[in-house]
Formats: C-alpha cells, structure tokens, sequence
C-alpha cells in the first residue's frame, strides 16, 4: 500500500519550518505573489523576517504572537497566520495584529513622519469556516467608501483562504497555482508518491515545499517537537469536546427543569380552571336543589297560608248563606205565625209564606 510519507503543513511547527525559516524563504516568497497575485514590478523578490512577538507586555500569550512576519524591501510587512482551532473573534485578532504591526514600525518616531508609514498585509489560512455566509474559499478585504467604493485608505489589507470551502480533491482537477497551495495545505498529509510527482509537475517551489514536509527529511528532535504539537492540539480539542458535552448536558439538565416547573404551572393552572368549571357546575346543581328545596318549602307554606285564606273566606260565605238562609226560614215562620192569628186557612199561609202545609200545621200547634 502506498502511504504517505508527508506531515502536516497545518501544524504550527511544521508551517513555521516550510515558511518562517532563511532555508525555504524563497517558498515564502512565491507563496505570497501566488496568493496575492503580484505581478511585474508588483512582485516580492525578497524579504526580510521579523520578530512575530507583536506586543511584549503579553509576550507570553498566543494572542500576542503571529506565526509568521516579515517585510519586502519596499518596506511592506506580510502576516501569515495558520488557524487550525476554531477561535471565536479571529477577524478582530487579524485586525489587532494588522494595528499592532503598523504601529511599531522604526519611522514611527519623533523624526518619523505618518507619510512613510508601510503598508500591512494579513494572510490566514483557516482549517474551518470564518465567513459561513460566504462561498468563495478565499475573500479579499480592503477599506473602502462606503458610498462611492474608492479605494482612499491603502495601507490594510486582509486575505483569509477557509480550506473547508476548497471542495476539490483529485490532482486533475486543479486549474491555478492558488488551487495547488490550497490543495497542499488541505491534503498533503495524505499525498502518496504518485500523487506528489503529479502535483508538482513542473513546478519547484510546490516539489520544495512538500520535500520540507517528507518526515525522512525532519531529525529526531523536529519530529518529536511536531508530535508535542500534534498532541497539544488533540489535548485542547479532547477540552473542548468535553466542555461542550459537559455544556449540552448541563443545558439539557436546565431544560428539563424548566420543562418540568412550566409544566407544574401549566398543571396547576389548569387544574384550577378544570376545578373552578367543576365548582360551578356542583354549585349550580347544589343551587338548583336548594332553590328547588327552598321553593317547594315557599310554595307549600304559600299554598297553606292560601288554602288556609281561602278556606276561611268560603266558611265565612258558607256561614252567611247559612245564616241568610236560616234567617229566612225563621222570618217565615215568624211570619206564618202571625197570619195565623188572623185565622187565614192553613192553605192560603203556606202559599203566602212559602211554607210546607205540614209545616204550616207544625206551627198552629206549636202556638196554641
């Protein structure tokens, strides 16, 4: 099987070998008017290497150090950074670095003048996505008016090449120089020896550059310090993967809780609502049988008081008629009896007075 014999141009040591060092500063060189394009008189033919501590005060954080800095003899300073580890931020940090880099420049001083400040180039090289909304693999950023789009403040410039965007993954498919570099930074770790002389083709600086990363060509300790590297990215990324499930688990814990306290208040309210509905509806029937208790109760002491009323008044007419009638009977008897006296014939007073012969007859008697 045919392995590949060639390291990582990722990892910091071995990017810093390929491009920060005086043996392979000619593939620095090519490498930057590949990518930027230089042409004719534009062309870097040479540069001088920098110190990458850009600010002493924090010299002991990464933050404070680019991996590579140097200069062309027109005084132009080029910042080359490979980012591996998602950062959060990192097109400020290209900013500070770009800042910081002007900033110190030797003219700066009390003779110097604001005029021969140089200009400052940015290059990042990231192994993730830093503009997710754009497509292109590699964007190019200047300072412009924002309303006409000239092109006034020169002296910044920002090129930031995601490897994740470059998609392309077979040799023949490769159409330019900058493919090649984004291809040998991408998979040249996999390349096997078939696919490295078909890479390379005619070109030097590309063969130059992946001889710098043939591992034969590495001593022992630049070996062991690559593999520190190695191990040092795998630790922060072993951190991260843990802070982030440590994250998600704690997040979905949170979760649960709130899910369960929303769902007790949830609960609850509508226990009060289905209880407040079922409180009505035993009240209204509670109520319906006390009104019907209290009016049966009303209506039967109405009906009594009623019927007692009534009773009282149909007595009293009875009682009238009654007496009406005995009143009567008694005013013909008194009658009968004084037309007896008249020795009128018992017939003619019973017919006068309404009276039976009989009880015409019973009176006669009764006077004698």
């Amino acid at each position: 099987m045919d392995v590949s014999r060639f390291l990582d141009p990722k990892n910091d040591i071995a990017f810093k070998k390929i491009f920060g060092s005086e043996k392979n500063k000619d593939i620095l060189i090519h490498f930057l008017n590949d990518i930027l394009l230089f042409e004719g008189n534009k062309k870097i033919t040479e540069v001088k290497f920098l110190g990458t501590i850009l600010d002493a005060d924090i010299a002991s954080k990464k933050e404070s150090i680019v991996d590579v800095l140097c200069k062309d003899k027109n005084g132009t300073q080029y910042i080359i950074e490979m980012q591996v580890d998602p950062t959060q931020g990192f097109e400020k940090r290209a900013q500070y670095y770009a800042a910081k880099a002007y900033g110190r420049q030797p003219n700066r001083g009390k003779e110097g003048k604001y005029s021969d400040l140089k200009e400052v180039i940015f290059i990042a090289i990231a192994d993730y996505k830093l503009f997710p909304n754009k497509e292109d693999y590699i964007s190019r950023h200047v300072i412009l008016d924002k309303k006409t789009y000239e092109h006034d403040l020169k002296d910044f410039s920002f090129t930031f090449i995601e490897l994740p965007k470059f998609k392309k993954k077979r040799v023949e498919e490769l159409n330019n120089i900058t493919e090649k570099w984004c291809y040998f930074f991408k998979h040249a770790k996999e390349t096997t020896l078939d696919g490295y002389s078909k890479i390379i083709g005619e070109d030097l600086i590309i063969k130059k550059a992946y001889e710098a990363l043939d591992q034969f060509n590495w001593s022992e300790d630049e070996l062991i310090t690559y593999e520190q590297e190695l191990k040092r990215i795998w630790d922060n990324k072993a951190v991260e993967d843990y802070k982030l499930e440590r994250a998600k688990a704690e997040g979905k814990a949170e979760g649960i809780k709130l899910g369960e306290a929303k769902g007790k208040a949830e609960g609850k309210a509508e226990g009060i609502k289905l209880g407040e509905a079922k409180g009505k509806a035993e009240g209204k029937a509670e109520g319906i049988k006390l009104g019907e208790a209290k009016g049966k109760a009303e209506g039967k002491a109405e009906g009594k008081a009623e019927g007692k009323a009534e009773g009282k008044a149909e007595g009293k007419a009875e009682g009238i008629k009654l007496g009406e009638a005995k009143g009567k009977a008694e005013a013909k008897k008194d009658l009968a009896i004084k037309l007896l006296k008249s020795e009128l014939s018992v017939e003619t007073i019973a017919e006068y007075t309404d009276l039976s012969i009989q009880e015409v007859l019973n009176l006669k008697n009764s006077v004698k």
